[in-house]
């Protein structure tokens, strides 16, 4: 770049038409006219200063200091990590922190103690690579060294790096980000911080269309903020986009509550297989997005959700990278009822999914939930003692005491005592707890008298009190038991 003393030279006519014939000006590759206007721009929302877009010289820069008319002080110059350049004849010069321009301006002051008027220009032959920071809601927040591409020669043609690329050498932002609020900070020479804020988000919304993004310069720091709302579309539609955390990724997440297997599981893009395949009460697939790592795939891995689930209040704790953290509410019967994709919401890293428990139970949507991909395709029940076909057998979720009884035959007659049963169950903490329940085969499905089975149940079916009775008699008059009957008998005298 030619300094001002050089254009004051230009403004005589001869003189400025003698030189525009002999030299050729060549300025900087990261000129202002090579990077994109910030005003206008589709992502810009709102900025507190217009960011100082011109490019500042740093160690790791290779510079050409141009002198005309005197071609042996004129080299090129590799900026050393301190900033200062080593010249003929005026020794030391720091050009860290400043432009092209501003370089010439301060060479050319020095060299005016020996030169009478020097002409001095300062060109970019190849950029240093940048050094960034980028922290908030990123996958992996640090600072990160980019190397710029050049075409090389003379003229390199720097590619900067952008906010997206750094974003996603950051392995993408969060689902807890807001991408409408990005600030960029910036600190060039001695001048004070500028910060801009972006809209990323309205890259999503325009699709195809490029935005002009504005390119990053050493020193940048990115920062993506928290969003301070849940909304679940915006979330799936934040998880989609190019400068979002990679989706195949797989998630360690924690499901709690009432699942057949609570605990900690790594949710993986794999395809639905199995009892996965099952569709919802309206007869469309429960998981139309099979392979992401959803609410319904963790849930699936937990076993299913057990009868007694609320799937109306699902809570995901969501942990943030900048502290605190997120509530997520989910509908599942929302999603079940109408389809609505975005209740299954694609899980983070870290969350926890909350299943409550349902205060009461509604016997038709216990019924709807049993041929959903959220209960698992099939339950053991073990009904023993004495009904026609004692043993284990495979039930339908949210299937009921009766119903059990009935699919081993029911009561064997003249022997079972058809007034109650043993329930005895395994919970989740490892205890287990009996109780007596008093059976009605005309009863719906209520807690105390028909009750909904569990995974492992055990139904036992006690003697009646004449069985009981018969069994003593046969033990005494049986082949054996005659004998020491009468032994016993005898013995009495």
């Amino acid at each position: 770049m030619v300094n001002a003393g050089l254009f004051r030279l230009i403004g005589k006519p001869v003189a400025g038409l003698a030189l525009f014939s002999t030299v050729t000006i060549v300025f900087p590759a990261a000129s202002i006219a090579q990077l994109p206007k910030l005003q206008g721009s589709p992502m810009v929302v709102a900025q507190n200063t217009v960011l100082d877009r011109n490019y500042t010289l740093g160690g790791g820069d290779l510079i050409k200091v141009n002198v005309f008319e005197v071609p042996e002080y004129t080299g090129d110059y590799q900026i050393p990590p301190g900033g200062a350049i080593n010249l003929p004849l005026i020794g030391s010069v720091s050009v860290e922190g400043l432009t092209t321009g501003q370089a010439a301006d301060e060479i050319s002051q020095k060299y005016s103690r020996f030169l009478k008027r020097p002409l001095i220009s300062v060109n970019l032959l190849s950029a240093r690579g940048i050094n960034v920071v980028v922290s908030g809601e990123v996958t992996r927040p640090g600072a990160y060294t980019v190397t710029l591409s050049t075409s090389g020669g003379n003229n390199p043609g720097v590619q900067y790096p952008t906010i997206l690329r750094a974003i996603e050498i950051a392995q993408g932002t969060t689902l807890s980000a807001d991408p409408s609020r990005v600030e960029l900070h910036r600190r060039l020479g001695r001048g004070p911080e500028q910060v801009s804020i972006l809209n990323l988000k309205q890259i999503i919304q325009l699709g195809n269309v490029q935005p002009q993004e504005l390119t990053l310069r050493d020193g940048d720091v990115i920062v993506v903020p928290r969003s301070n709302t849940v909304n679940l579309a915006d979330v799936r539609q934040l998880s989609t986009a190019s400068f979002a955390a990679d989706p195949t990724k797989p998630r360690t997440v924690a499901v709690v509550g009432e699942v057949y297997r609570p605990g900690t599981y790594v949710v993986t893009t794999a395809s639905t297989e199995g009892a996965n395949s099952g569709t919802g009460a309206t007869g469309q697939s429960t998981n139309p997005l099979t392979g992401l790592p959803t609410v319904t795939r963790a849930i699936q891995q937990a076993g299913g959700i057990t009868p007694l689930a609320n799937i109306r209040t699902v809570v995901i704790r969501r942990p943030t990278r900048t502290g605190g953290e997120q509530t997520v509410n989910v509908n599942l019967w929302q999603l079940l009822q109408t389809g609505d994709i975005n209740q299954d919401a694609i899980l983070q890293d870290g969350d926890t999914i909350i299943i409550p428990t349902a205060t009461e139970i509604n016997r038709a949507e216990a019924t709807q939930l049993a041929t959903t991909t959220l209960s698992p395709a099939t339950m053991k029940i073990s009904v023993v003692g004495e009904v026609k076909k004692p043993g284990q057998i495979d039930l339908q979720p949210n299937t009921s005491l009766n119903q059990a009884l009935l699919a081993s035959g029911g009561f064997n007659d003249a022997r079972a005592n058809s007034k109650a049963v043993d329930l005895v169950r395994l919970n989740p903490d490892g205890s287990v707890t009996k109780r007596l329940v008093k059976i009605d085969l005309k009863a719906s499905i209520n807690e105390s008298t028909n009750p909904i089975l569990r995974n492992n149940d055990i139904v036992l079916v006690s003697r009646s009190g004449g069985a009981k009775v018969g069994d003593s008699i046969g033990l005494f008059t049986g082949p054996l038991g005659g004998i020491f009957g009468l032994l016993n008998f005898f013995r009495g005298f």
